[in-house]
């Protein structure tokens, strides 16, 4: 076992709808490799996606543990639920089949927390939203994480779902002026809701945003999903 010291090298994987990404962070969680990605294989079972990490892997160097952001409920490395992937997700360990594929130890948590934990200051109530192929969340309340809340697909207007107005079909059925403002109308809604201290907006399509954001609403790069990887192993 590698001792947790300076040199522990964590490999940190964010896999999406339509992309899968890797980087290998050290233990301050500061990137040492440049961000590998793939196009998510398509129908995205857990087999292709899993090989779609391991040729990732190969091409970052050493590392000595892997923590994984997955698009959906996951529970004790389990993933429970996978809408934007494929239903063999449902009830899939990844976090014990990727630990053999890789001979490392592995874990797994939603993306979206995983964005959420390299973003947060860690006080009072902060709320984190991804905006990609779906609509991510996740609440953090003095840097503890509120686990397995799936806002995506909680009705938010017209009977519809946050995620069927604000992910990337919708986006692209109505283009960016119309889903601004369902966005504009959603941070208010959150606001409402959760009386946050703060709201971080993340993910591949935050950077369609184009209005004038409330002082407590924050954009967040991409990349926050992977620089979240290395909180999965602080005790």
């Amino acid at each position: 076992m590698v001792e947790d010291n300076g040199s522990v090298r964590t490999l940190s994987v964010d896999i999406g709808g339509s992309g899968v990404k890797v980087m290998v962070l050290d233990i301050t969680g500061k990137p040492l490799t440049e961000r590998g990605r793939l196009e998510t294989p398509q129908p995205a079972t857990p087999e292709v996606v899993i090989n779609a990490i391991a040729v990732l892997a190969a091409s970052q160097g050493e590392y000595h543990r892997v923590s994984v952001g997955f698009p959906g409920v996951v529970r004790s490395g389990v993933t429970e639920t996978a809408v934007n992937l494929n239903a063999d997700w449902i009830g899939f360990d990844l976090a014990t089949t990727l630990s053999k594929q890789l001979n490392k130890p592995v874990k797994v948590i939603n993306d979206a927390d995983m964005q959420g934990l390299g973003a947060i200051a860690g006080r009072g109530v902060e709320l984190v939203i991804t905006l990609g192929t779906g609509f991510g969340s996740a609440l953090f309340v003095d840097g503890k994480l509120v686990p397995n809340m799936e806002m995506g697909h909680h009705p938010f207007c017209k009977g519809d779902t946050y995620e069927e107005q604000l992910g990337r079909a919708a986006l692209e059925k109505i283009g960016d002026k119309k889903w601004n403002k369902r966005l504009q109308r959603a941070i208010a809604s959150l606001q409402r809701l959760f009386n946050y201290d703060c709201l971080y907006i993340g993910g591949g399509e935050a950077v369609r945003v184009n209005m004038n954001l409330p002082l407590n609403v924050k954009l967040i790069p991409n990349i926050t999903g992977l620089l979240g990887g290395i909180a999965l192993w602080r005790e």
